[in-house]
């Protein structure tokens, strides 16, 4: 069986990483991660690490400006054959000759309903703070507009009266670990890049 070749894009804990990493475990499930790249030094590094998948750090200061990094991790990316870019918890901007490269072939995880809380790395806690009822997450595909891309998938999570960020984090993130690997799966088993609004 032709496994998907998925790069990962990280900045932090890794742990929709991870959901990746133990779904690829099971040899029937159609997709493996075959690089990890990273904004900076973060916890998702080691799990690559663990993992023996192929790590690679692209600090903006080594570069002239982000696009010259996102130009230098694109590279990565294909010297290793990736068919889908998966942006978990990466929490930099991706600049358009990147997300031209592989035009419907990357997809993000976003701790919100999207459209709601679009375009911040708070969205828990400004959910939170608005006093909505639910939230939830969402996977997108990745366009040069900032998390408003096709929406692939979202999961919902009640929002409880005692809920901290923390707590109200813990339980969206629950639903993300398996919604990613799922939908991974899912995308597997078609062509891409995945069709995009004209």
């Amino acid at each position: 069986m032709s496994r998907l070749r998925v790069g990962v894009l990280v900045s932090g804990r890794g742990s929709n990483l991870e959901s990746l990493v133990q779904a690829a475990k099971d040899p029937l499930y159609p997709a493996r991660v075959v690089v990890v790249c990273a904004n900076r030094e973060c916890p998702a590094l080691e799990i690559a690490k663990k993992a023996g998948i192929t790590r690679r750090l692209f600090p903006l200061a080594k570069y002239a400006d982000r696009e010259a990094r996102d130009r230098a991790m694109a590279q990565i990316l294909l010297e290793h054959d990736v068919e889908l870019v998966v942006c978990a918890g990466y929490d930099a901007i991706l600049e358009r000759p990147f997300t031209r490269r592989f035009k419907g072939r990357i997809i993000n995880i976003h701790p919100s309903l999207l459209p709601e809380f679009a375009g911040t790395m708070d969205a828990v806690a400004m959910a939170l703070e608005a006093g909505v009822a639910e939230t939830g997450c969402t996977v997108h595909i990745v366009t040069d507009d900032i998390d408003a891309g096709p929406i692939l998938a979202q999961r919902r999570v009640e929002v409880r009266p005692d809920d901290t960020v923390e707590s109200l984090r813990q339980r969206i993130q629950a639903e993300e670990h398996s919604l990613l690997p799922d939908l991974v799966k899912g995308i597997a088993g078609q062509p891409l890049p995945l069709p995009l609004p004209r």
